[in-house]
């Protein structure tokens, strides 16, 4: 069956708003010290900390709300603040919650990149297709940077690599036009032929981040 680029612009779409929706919430009140910074140096990699970078580079911030109302790290939520913190911002001490919320906050976002840089070097390498070397490099990089140096958890990002890639190919690719057809108006698949299809999909096409 023939690829549709709808199909795949839709797919992108799916997954950049799915990334916006894991960084994007609210919080109120005062901001609390747990939060978490996000930059990208003058080489492209990304940077992921605890920590404020160097004075001069702009960064993003996910603040932690500091009330119980606060969406957990589980559910994909916190609040994302693109600019340097606001002047005159109060800023309240993290609590033991907060720090241990923030330290997931951080592993998390960090094994994102990592997938997707790993991802993306395998696709690069395997392509056929000439490769340009910063390109190549700022990848690396990038997974040198986010990836888990415990041997055990590297080999977890490699398969989740692995998958998305799966996810994100040709075979996925189609299986979700399949389903899409069999959802037109005037189709009638049988409910087995739904099931199996979909059944297919979520076995072999979820992504394992977004």
């Amino acid at each position: 069956m023939p690829k549709r680029p709808a199909a795949d612009a839709l797919m992108t779409t799916a997954r950049a708003t799915a990334a916006a929706v894991l960084l994007l919430g609210f919080a109120t009140g005062a901001l609390a010290s747990s939060a978490v910074y996000r930059w990208v140096d003058a080489s492209g990699i990304t940077h992921l900390s605890s920590a404020k970078p160097p004075a001069g580079i702009k960064y993003e911030r996910v603040v932690l709300a500091s009330t119980g109302n606060a969406t957990s790290p589980s559910s994909g939520r916190a609040s994302y603040s693109a600019a340097n913190a606001p002047t005159g911002t109060r800023v309240t001490a993290a609590s033991a919650e907060q720090v241990a919320r923030r330290n997931d906050v951080v592993t998390s976002l960090r094994n994102r990149e990592c997938v997707v840089a790993l991802e993306s070097i395998d696709r690069l390498a395997k392509g056929g297709q000439a490769v340009e070397p910063t390109e190549f490099s700022r990848l690396q990089q990038t997974a040198d940077q986010n990836c888990s140096k415990d041997p055990a958890v590297r080999r977890q990002q490699e398969d989740m690599a692995a998958r998305l890639r799966v996810a994100k190919g040709d075979t996925c690719i189609d299986a979700r036009n399949k389903l899409a057809d069999m959802l037109e108006p005037g189709r009638r698949p049988t409910r087995d032929q739904l099931k199996t299809q979909q059944e297919f999909i979520e076995s072999h096409c979820t992504a394992p981040v977004r």
